[in-house]
């Protein structure tokens, strides 16, 4: 990855999880910014603020309050292209259900599936992936 990336956005309703991979993110030094959200609600308002450019990357956990992340996927495919931008979403998740493995397959928008927690070669894999320099 030749640059960090301007944002990755976290969505998921577990506190100790958003704060171990913010931990993470940051000792990587790959991102100017993370953003977090606790549910697929908040992360939908986030998303639709105005000027504010779509996060490059973001990790979405399943099993969450209010919207989950296969809520979350419905609604975000519906949003305009430029509003989804080139962002990659990652689904990171406690499930290694492989109906859910298979699920995420189905969805245009999800560039990947990986059980948490994140850990520094899981995310140097999505990075020289989806980032290549």
């Amino acid at each position: 990855m030749k640059t960090k990336l301007n944002c990755i956005l976290l969505i998921d309703d577990n506190h100790a999880d958003n704060c171990y991979h913010k931990i993470i993110i940051d000792e990587m030094n790959i991102a100017e910014r993370i953003e977090v959200a606790l549910d697929g609600e908040e992360a939908l308002k986030l998303l639709s603020h105005k000027g504010e450019a779509p996060p490059e990357l973001i990790f979405l956990d399943i099993n969450m309050p209010k919207v989950n992340g296969w809520e979350f996927l419905k609604v975000y495919h519906e949003l305009p292209e430029k509003q989804k931008a080139k962002t990659i979403i990652v689904m990171l998740s406690t499930s290694d259900n492989p109906k859910d493995l298979e699920r995420s397959k189905q969805i245009k928008e999800v560039g990947g599936y990986k059980v948490k927690p994140l850990n520094e070669k899981m995310l140097d894999e999505i990075l020289k992936q989806h980032f290549p320099a």
